[in-house]
């Protein structure tokens, strides 16, 4: 049918079963500059459940190629979610909301199953009462959107180290701008849990810092920031946002987790490493003095009214998965009102 509504550049495959009919036969929408397959990437799909009455538009994690890695079923869902997970991260929190749904296929099938898992975001619809064309065109366009920006979260996993190998920070000064990916020089380190060795044994620590910087940096590419990590160091984070009136200036961010509820230390050590920062690595180097951000795993209560009489401006994570922040912050457009 050459007249159905996709989005410009992209195109649809029906996939019915080799050999014997899918029990959950499916339609995949492929972003030809983004994915054109099925079996690793990211794509959008029409997925029919078992019982043939419904039909889920998702935005699917390609499921084949991950069995090489994760073998044993339960291992593999667990990886899907997880990623699932984090995609949903970097996208806007009002749209996330409106495509939160759980897919649900009716199947102890293992393909099915994956299926599940493997959804990012989606919206189910019923075929006996299908909204109409205008509707569902309006609703794949919006798919397609989410797409694309899941696609530019999804390059960051293709950017992490590997397990054992070391990470290494080119250079000591600002990298120029690229102009075409706002996610070029954004590497944030790995999130996963690691373990130290002390006397008595092995603990694991938690890196809940380097996850709340990549999830944050996913995050402002849909305000229009772009998120620069790559020889920044010790600089947590810096945004640029070449949309911006005054280009010469940058955002500078520390993150720090909040331990037990208690941000007094977390904020403490805020305040002076951005003051730190922004004096040796931007004002003595004849650098713009940069806007100043205080980035936290959670709520930091009236502490928020201190760092904004301080010129600092602060953003938390909320408990749906959204951020928060101060007034400052908020008339950046990096945060929603508290």
């Amino acid at each position: 049918m050459p007249d159905l509504p996709l989005p410009r550049g992209f195109v649809a495959s029906g996939y019915g079963g080799k050999g014997s009919a899918s029990r959950t036969p499916w339609i995949g929408v492929f972003g030809e500059s983004i994915n054109t397959q099925a079996q690793e990437g990211l794509y959008l799909a029409y997925i029919f459940d078992s019982t043939q009455t419904s039909v889920t538009l998702t935005l699917q994690q390609g499921v084949t190629k991950l069995s090489d890695a994760y073998p044993k079923l339960g291992d593999r869902l667990r990886e899907l979610k997880r990623r699932a997970r984090h995609l949903r991260a970097g996208m806007e929190p009002e749209l996330a909301a409106q495509w939160a749904h759980t897919p649900i296929f009716n199947s102890k099938l293992e393909r099915p199953r994956a299926y599940e898992a493997a959804s990012v975001a989606a919206r189910r619809y019923e075929i006996a009462s299908m909204p109409a064309e205008e509707i569902l065109a309006e609703e794949l366009r919006v798919a397609s959107l989410l797409l694309r920006d899941a696609a530019a979260s999804h390059r960051v996993w293709l950017q992490q180290p590997s397990e054992n190998e070391p990470i290494v920070y080119v250079g000591e000064g600002h990298l120029p701008l690229p102009v075409d990916d706002p996610l070029d020089g954004f590497r944030p380190n790995d999130s996963s849990d690691y373990y130290v060795h002390i006397r008595g044994g092995r603990r694991r620590r938690e890196r809940h810092h380097e996850e709340l910087i990549k999830d944050f940096g996913l995050h402002v590419v849909m305000r229009g920031y772009q998120p620069i990590t790559l020889g920044m160091y010790p600089r947590d984070l810096v945004l640029r946002r070449p949309a911006a009136v005054d280009q010469q200036r940058s955002w500078l961010v520390e993150g720090k987790a909040v331990k037990k509820g208690n941000a007094t230390q977390a904020v403490r050590e805020a305040v002076g490493q951005l003051y730190e920062y922004s004096y040796y690595w931007h004002q003595k180097r004849g650098q713009a003095k940069p806007h100043l951000v205080a980035l936290f795993t959670e709520d930091i209560g009236h502490y928020a009214e201190y760092l904004e009489e301080h010129g600092i401006a602060s953003i938390w994570r909320t408990e749906g998965g959204g951020w928060a922040g101060s007034p400052t912050a908020v008339s950046w457009d990096l945060a929603a009102e508290a």
